[in-house]
This record gives structure tokens, sequence and C-alpha cells, in this order.
């Protein structure tokens, strides 16, 4: 972990003048392992293919791809049974909602294009509307711009129930914290009152899952929010594409 010099940009009333994310929808499709073991040629495909294609969207502002290893499923502080195969987690952030139904178009004409080769097995589809952002003051840079910042992973944590997830950024190798609500719509499979929070990671994933879990354990015996799924995922690293593999 590097900390950064000079004044935190959350702390720079200046900095947040000239601009902040407009980033209000958080589209999350959890899937698990590839039937067949093609993990790799999927992580390859969907990187070097489908992936960019959204950026044509006008709405999508950023996409982080993560995988589960079997390291990093052993360090799960929780996973309840519907989402134990959740070893593979796409993210797309939007500025508006409305940015869904133009996904939703290009997706249909990409495969009927015959350019959609890979399925993975589906786990959940959610559509979470942003709650909350905190940055770490070490890292300098501001919240609004962690989707940006380079990391080594990001810890899942997703809930039924909310509650403040601000205090984790004081955890060693996390560098920040996103936090958003489940939105039922005709695109989600995730149930009403869901919580998804990512906490951007600076440090080994596995090693800041360690320090994650009792806090978590805390706050499960505390808040009223019910653990579902809450571990660590490394990101897909462009053309090492068996780098990290469920």
């Amino acid at each position: 972990m590097l900390d950064g010099v000079g004044i935190p940009s959350d702390d720079v009333p200046e900095i947040l003048a000239t601009g902040r994310t407009d980033i209000t929808t958080i589209f999350v499709s959890m899937a698990a392992r590839h039937p067949d073991g093609g993990d790799a040629d999927y992580l390859e495909w969907h990187t070097l293919d489908h992936r960019p294609e959204q950026q044509r969207l006008p709405t999508l502002r950023a996409s982080l791809r993560l995988v589960s290893t079997p390291n990093c499923r052993a360090a799960r502080a929780a996973s309840h049974a519907g989402y134990d195969g959740a070893d593979h987690v796409m993210t797309y952030f939007f500025a508006d909602i409305v940015g869904l139904e133009e996904f939703n178009d290009l997706s249909v004409a990409l495969r009927n294009a015959g350019r959609t080769p890979f399925v993975l097995p589906p786990v959940q589809r959610g559509v979470y509307t942003v709650e909350a952002t905190a940055a770490a003051p070490r890292i300098r840079a501001g919240a609004d711009v962690l989707p940006w910042r380079p990391v080594t992973g990001v810890y899942v944590l997703l809930e039924q129930g909310t509650a403040p997830t601000h205090a984790l950024v004081e955890i060693p190798g996390v560098a920040g914290i996103w936090s958003a609500t489940s939105t039922p719509t005709a695109f989600s499979t995730a149930a009403a009152g869901q919580q998804i929070t990512y906490c951007f990671l600076d440090d080994d994933p596995v090693d800041t899952a360690a320090r994650l879990r009792p806090v978590l354990e805390r706050r499960w015996e505390t808040a009223a929010v019910s653990r579902l799924l809450a571990g660590p995922f490394y990101p897909v690293v462009p053309y090492a594409w068996d780098r990290y593999l469920p």
C-alpha cells in the first residue's frame, strides 16, 4: 500500500467543485465457473470483444470484471447457499438507469451478429442505486473516482437489509467503498432490500479479507442486516487470462 501526499480530495472544496461523479446505477452480474473449464477463454473473449463494445453506450461510465479463486473462496466470511457458486462478477457503472435499455439492445445486437459464443451459468443479476461512497484519507484520491483507481482486488459484500459501511475504510488494505441498494427492474433477479458494497483494495485481497472478517462478524451481530456473500475477488489481468481462475 502506498499512501498519498497532500490533502485528500474529499477535504478540498476546490477539487470537488471541478466535478463530481454522475454514476447513479450499478449493474452486477454474478455467475458460476464455466461448465467445461473454459474460464480463461471466456475471460479473453469478454475482455477483448464484449466488454469494449459496451463503451458505445452514452451513459456507461466504467466497468470492472472480477474472479474468485480457490483461495478467495476459502477466505469468504459468508456465503449463503444461493451464492456459493458466484466465481465471476461483472460490474457496469451507469450515469442513468435508462442506460440499461441501451445495454440490452446492444446485447441483443451482438448476439444476433454471432458475437456471443460464451454463456456462464447465472447466479444473480442485480441493478443497484448508489447510496454511499467513501475513500480512505490515506489514498488522497476522492471517493468519486474509486471505480477508475487501479485495484489489487475487490471485497464484495452482499447483504439483505441496509446499514452504514463507511467504517470499513479504516481497515488496512481497503482504499474505499461504494455501497448501493437493489432496484427492481426487468433486468434484475436480485431481491428487493439488498445492499451491495464494493471495498476497493490496494493490498492482497486474501490478506485483507482476514482483517475484514472480525469487523464483519461484529457488524452482523449488531446491524440489522443478514449476510449473503462476503469475500475477496481478483481483477482480470489482460493477456494473462489464466492468472486468476475459479
